[in-house]
């Protein structure tokens, strides 16, 4: 008997999920193309937005049944902070690292950025001094002011000396923009997922500084998130979703598959970009600068190995603790500790897990910065490699 058969019906089987035009929406986009839906009974719509703001409202007002969602927005929605607050959840992570620092190419010469992987502490540290000989003020962008882009900018930055709230300044700007600002002079850097690194790259309009993998190893990235209401009338069709997009997830580790992802990716109703700029991430044979030869980095993307689908309640108290900094004002730790609860649900994973027959983590919580290489946590439980650019560490308060 398959998997589908033994649940209990979907109490909705047409779906719509929203998804941005980045390339670790592979799951979703997988998960729909290859009929993983449909073998759990749900007949998906996917629907491409322009920004992680509207994305999110939809979510909100119900125009979506789920989406494509930055992994710290639950918290930060639950909080009320942006204006909204709304009680999102996640029981799934879609993958781990794809975001890139890209800066303009005469500040890239400055830092050094040629053959081979730019060393990210380094680069940082010589940012540091280009501002500093020259008085400058820098204008950096990110894709939304609770997202892990803007907190991984802001440990890159903070690692090399540079205090990202006085000595630079940070905008907003949805990934499509980002490669035309930085041609047109209005950015001078920003940081994305892909494929609009690489797009920058190929166009010789920028140079990538540091990977989001070398400023903290395997960070969480984006979650499949919900309303906590939507979840509450349907429970069997949420976890038909999960196990879909898990399944998906488990093929998109096989490096046979991402070759393929590449061309469904390319489609008009998807990322509409030429394949070459989607292999570089997907491949893990990515570019720094324009004119150098590609880097192996096989981990740049990674949707089903080390635990990668697991919505870690660590994380989520990490992106709470590093949020109060762009939100202006500190989150009490009575505040944090709800919004991890209520926002990342590790039971719900589980439930998912066991119906695949696939281990899964017994705790909520782990340690960051410690491990430079794939380590076991548990019988069976393989995490990869978890070092913070400049030595950073995280210890949880929460248990």
């Amino acid at each position: 008997m398959t998997v589908s058969k033994q649940l209990a019906p979907p109490e909705k089987e047409q779906l719509t999920i929203g998804f941005m035009r980045l390339t670790d929406s592979a799951p979703l986009v997988l998960a729909h193309e290859a009929g993983i839906f449909r073998r759990y009974g749900l007949d998906v719509s996917l629907v491409r937005e322009v920004s992680w703001a509207n994305l999110r409202d939809k979510l909100v007002v119900g125009k979506l049944d789920a989406a494509h969602l930055l992994a710290p927005l639950p918290m930060m929605a639950g909080f009320g902070a942006g204006g909204m607050r709304v009680n999102l959840l996640t029981g799934l992570s879609l993958g781990l690292n794809g975001n890139a620092v890209t800066v303009a190419n005469a500040i890239g010469q400055h830092l050094g950025i040629g053959e081979g992987m730019p060393d990210a502490l380094g680069a940082a540290e010589r940012l540091r001094d280009y501002l500093l000989d020259g008085k400058r003020t820098l204008t950096l962008a990110t894709v939304h002011a609770f997202s892990m882009h803007t907190l991984l900018l802001r440990m890159w930055l903070e690692a090399g000396g540079i205090d990202p709230d006085r000595d630079v300044r940070i905008i907003v700007l949805p990934p499509e923009q980002m490669c035309d600002s930085l041609a047109r002079g209005i950015v001078d850097g920003f940081c994305v997922g892909e494929p609009w690194n690489s797009l920058a790259v190929q166009r010789g309009v920028g140079s990538v500084a540091a990977s989001g993998y070398q400023i903290w190893n395997n960070a969480p990235e984006k979650v499949l998130g919900v309303t906590e209401a939507w979840h509450s009338r349907n429970p069997s069709t949420h976890l038909r979703l999960r196990l879909a997009v898990m399944e998906a997830c488990r093929q998109l580790a096989e490096p046979d598959q991402r070759q393929g992802a590449v061309e469904i990716l390319s489609r008009p109703q998807y990322l509409d970009l030429p394949g070459r700029l989607l292999a570089p991430s997907l491949t893990g044979e990515f570019m720094f600068a324009k004119g150098t030869a590609p880097v192996s980095m096989p981990e740049f993307h990674v949707f089903g190995r080390f635990e990668a689908g697991f919505p870690w309640r660590s994380h989520a108290e990490w992106m709470v603790r590093k949020s109060s900094q762009p939100l202006g004002k500190p989150i009490s730790d009575d505040n944090c500790r709800l919004l991890v609860q209520q926002s990342y649900r590790t039971d719900l994973y589980r439930d998912a897990a066991r119906h695949l027959n696939i281990p899964a983590p017994a705790r909520d919580f782990k340690e960051e910065g410690e491990h430079a290489a794939p380590w076991e946590m548990e019988p069976g439980i393989c995490l990869g490699a978890d070092l913070m650019v400049g030595g950073g560490r995280f210890v949880p308060r929460g248990r």
